[in-house]
């Protein structure tokens, strides 16, 4: 959940895994580890710049079953419906149902309902897709800056800038330049999960990487991490896609992990 540099080259390249060639994309950047991920796009490895060749196919098929088995559930998972706003249609909002309403209004406007369940009602004359992201994306700010704060006063740290990221295959990242980004689609998970990312990034501001003193750090503000990761995995896979696609992440290996 690193920052890349700015100087990167992508080409496409295939390793050959226990007699099965996997083609995948090359990308070297100005990082300093290695990096496997494997998403909707399939199969992907980050390298520093001057890595040589063989390094890299070594660091591939040292986690050759991963991938495997990576690229074999990407291939079997149906791909996620996308929701269509409409009155009456519901999703999750911070774990719990939402439901869409269209009024006569100006404005999208956040309601609860007698039944108790949250509404957003929306303009009936405006796009509705683009108003509903919107309004979350307000929403997940807010909250997101709010979480960002907390954590970093458990730490002791500054906070730092806070935006929103629509990133295809990170949840999160943190520069000790920009700040802190979060997906804004995490705001249709539980709390709990929104606040493992949340402590994963705020960790980052001190200690750039994934080494055993970084895991430290996640686990002294958030000790459930390993519990939650898996979780959020899960997760991921159910969350709705409103409009168009956005793809959850589907693995990566990092080589500091």
């Amino acid at each position: 959940m690193r920052r890349a540099g700015t100087s990167a080259t992508e080409e496409p390249h295939h390793v050959d895994i226990g007699g099965t060639r996997i083609q995948l994309v090359l990308r070297r950047s100005a990082r300093r580890s290695f990096a496997l991920q494997v998403d909707h796009r399939g199969a992907r490895v980050s390298v520093p710049l001057r890595a040589p060749l063989a390094e890299v196919e070594r660091f591939v098929r040292g986690h050759g079953a991963w991938l495997l088995d990576r690229l074999r559930r990407s291939a079997a998972r149906p791909q996620a419906p996308t929701l269509v706003p409409a009155d009456g249609v519901e999703l999750p909002l911070f774990g719990r149902p939402l439901r869409l309403r269209y009024v006569d209004a100006r404005r999208a406007q956040w309601r609860l309902a007698a039944d108790g369940v949250e509404e957003l009602h929306l303009p009936s004359a405006v796009d509705a897709t683009l108003a509903v992201r919107k309004a979350l994306q307000a929403r997940a700010l807010v909250w997101y800056r709010g979480r960002v704060e907390e954590f970093c006063h458990r730490l002791g740290l500054p906070v730092p800038p806070v935006r929103l990221s629509s990133a295809r295959t990170r949840w999160g990242s943190c520069s000790s330049l920009s700040g802190i980004r979060l997906h804004w689609r995490l705001i249709h998970l539980v709390p709990e999960l929104i606040d493992y990312v949340v402590a994963h990034e705020v960790a980052h501001l001190r200690e750039m990487n994934h080494s055993p003193r970084f895991w430290a750090v996640v686990e002294s503000v958030y000790p459930a991490w390993r519990d939650a990761r898996a979780q959020l995995r899960a997760a991921a896979l159910t969350l709705p896609v409103i409009g168009a696609a956005e793809a959850a992440d589907t693995g990566f290996i990092d080589s500091e992990d």
